[in-house]
């Protein structure tokens, strides 16, 4: 029996092998690398400047309109996402898994296509007026705004928002509802004290997926801002290609990883269970 279970286990560890390896090559040494050039200056010696750089006056703007524009684009998404899992939820698990996977299908596109489609449709010459120029209506001005960068993220994120919360709703036991009601509880009633908290894992998750991404990106800002409106992603990536200060980006994102270790607290204290991330 030993022998067995000896050899169960080692089949365990070759299997976990490559595994660790991946997690080795692509997460560990690399955010070590971060770490180290962080932490140092060009010469080698260990110095916070790199990390205490982000109060600069140019840093800190990039990084406060990244948390404003992030918070205004998770707020948008849960009060879009919210409604929309909750219709998905009362039509059905095979009606609503189908409609599901109708919303996800243009994450099978490029990030970056996805991007750029919205660059045609909102550019001075693009679709949308175009339209409105058929409509006898002025053009508006949307490239290069704080409103696109966040149109963008709405788009791109929206999903990560739905699929949590929806995975919740959608294990919440019907005749919980119907208790409810049979106690006289009414829509609101139902929604604070029942729909609500049950769904707080898929919230909190939702919440996390959706701001991490949209403060780090770069990739929106530079083609629906134009690259006239910096987000500290954007800063950060300049030093990395344009300015070949590795020790200055990196100590930036050192800064964000802050927020990711909070976002990752925050599900480890509301979502013990992986409720909102099991799907």
């Amino acid at each position: 029996m030993n022998s067995e279970k000896k050899g169960a286990a080692i089949g365990k560890a070759l299997l976990s092998g490559p595994y660790l390896i991946w997690m080795a090559g692509f997460t560990l040494i690399p955010l070590a690398m971060i770490i180290w050039y962080g932490l140092t200056d060009k010469g080698g010696g260990l110095t916070m400047a790199n990390v205490i750089a982000i109060a600069s006056a140019d840093h800190a703007k990039a990084l406060w309109l990244s948390l404003g524009l992030s918070l205004v684009s998770t707020v948008l998404c849960l009060l879009i996402a919210y409604p929309l899992a909750m219709i998905l939820r009362g039509r059905g698990a095979a009606a609503g898994g189908f409609i599901v996977f109708i919303f996800i299908l243009p994450m099978w596109m490029n990030f970056l296509l996805r991007t750029l489609a919205w660059q045609t449709l909102l550019e001075k010459n693009g679709v949308i007026n175009g339209i409105l120029n058929w409509l006898h209506l002025p053009s508006q001005s949307m490239i290069n705004t704080p409103s696109a960068i966040v149109l963008g993220m709405v788009y791109n994120f929206l999903p990560f928002m739905v699929l949590p919360i929806y995975n919740v709703l959608s294990k919440i036991d019907d005749n919980i509802i119907n208790a409810a009601m049979d106690l006289g509880a009414n829509s609101f009633e139902r929604f604070t004290r029942i729909w609500l908290p049950l769904s707080i894992p898929g919230i909190i998750s939702g919440i996390t997926m959706v701001f991490v991404p949209s403060l780090t990106t770069f990739v929106i800002s530079d083609l629906l801002g134009g690259s006239k409106i910096l987000l500290i992603g954007n800063v950060i990536e300049q030093e990395f290609t344009r300015g070949s200060n590795w020790h200055l980006g990196s100590g930036l994102s050192l800064v964000l990883m802050v927020f990711i270790l909070i976002s990752m607290a925050m599900i480890a204290k509301y979502d013990k269970n992986g409720e909102g991330t099991a799907f």
